[in-house]
């Protein structure tokens, strides 16, 4: 599958460490080990609710909000798109 910065383009094929790497790039250092910790593949990713962003990662709320409406929500739709 093709690459993009390393990591496979569509995100269900995102290891943990790509997703880590995804948010380390998007400018969420301190919040990117979160997504470690709590062991967040691509599949995961693509899973979370708006709620398991805000409440489930332990993030303070502010970056927690951006990383869903910004980073999890449109992965997830462009992904939907993609997969329809």
């Amino acid at each position: 599958s093709s690459l993009e910065n390393g990591r496979p383009l569509d995100p269900a094929d995102w290891a943990v460490t790509d997703v880590v790497n995804y948010f380390r790039t998007a400018g969420f250092e301190e919040q990117a080990s979160a997504f470690q910790e709590q062991e967040i593949d691509g599949k995961s990713l693509l899973l979370m609710t708006r709620n398991d962003v805000l409440t489930g990662l332990s993030l303070k709320l502010g970056p927690a909000l951006k990383i869903y409406e910004y980073h999890v929500k449109p992965l997830q739709t462009q992904h939907l798109k993609n997969n329809s």
